[in-house]
């Protein structure tokens, strides 16, 4: 199964650590972002890698290359300057992308999600990877029951989980939708309320690296399991 990785984002809350720096190159625990990303993928089977790009984009065609040095075939969807967000990133990397269904998983995020665990085979037209809702976001974004996701009844509905950014996705959920820049929830929402979105609650670690504190954080935890 392919796996596109979403590293376009300006990374706006990061700043000043962004202004010169793509977000998905900041370091955390001896290795960037993405790097840590890229190793777990290629050590769970996945080796075929998109990335999308940016502003600064060129910084991560100079780190990864083609990804031989990690055992991985990396193709790089380029973006117009501002990018497209989630959603119009993902449809604008269709033709790289192979399989159907196809793996995303946003580059700034850290976690021990196994991911040879992804489904290669889904009913509906997404699966979705939950978490407990972190601290920063408690109102989280979907309900689940057994493995349907639903969106929740109300901002501060009970049992309401995070979504991980790591997603797997039917070519199907992207159909009749223009090109342009849009986000992903934009699709998701009403395919959650139609049955046609499935999930699992993540129970391992999980970080979300949105601003220079949570960067700070992940370095520690991961310095923590260095150690021993």
């Amino acid at each position: 199964m392919d796996i596109m990785v979403l590293a376009a984002g300006r990374g706006e809350r990061m700043r000043p650590l962004t202004d010169r720096r793509p977000k998905p190159l900041l370091a955390a625990g001896g290795d960037t972002l993405i790097g840590h990303l890229l190793t777990a993928l290629a050590c769970s089977g996945h080796t075929r890698i998109v990335i999308n790009l940016a502003r600064l984009g060129e910084q991560l065609v100079e780190a990864l290359g083609d990804g031989s040095r990690l055992g991985l075939r990396i193709e790089y969807s380029l973006e117009p300057p501002g990018a497209l967000d989630t959603g119009g990133g993902i449809l604008n990397a269709l033709s790289l992308l192979r399989s159907d269904p196809f793996a995303v998983i946003n580059a700034d995020i850290w976690s021990d999600y196994p991911f040879e665990r992804l489904p290669g085979h889904i009913g509906g037209l997404a699966h979705l990877v939950l978490a407990d809702n972190p601290c920063h976001h408690p109102e989280g974004d979907f309900v689940i029951e057994g493995a349907r996701v639903d969106n929740p009844p109300g901002p501060s509905a009970a049992h309401a989980l995070t979504f991980t950014g790591i997603g797997v996705y039917r070519r199907a959920l992207f159909e009749d939708r223009p090109a342009g820049r849009f986000p992903l929830a934009d699709l998701l929402r009403p395919a959650a309320a139609a049955g046609l979105v499935t999930g699992e609650h993540f129970r391992g670690h999980w970080f979300d690296i949105g601003t220079p504190q949570r960067l700070a954080e992940l370095d520690a935890f991961l310095q923590r399991r260095i150690s021993g």
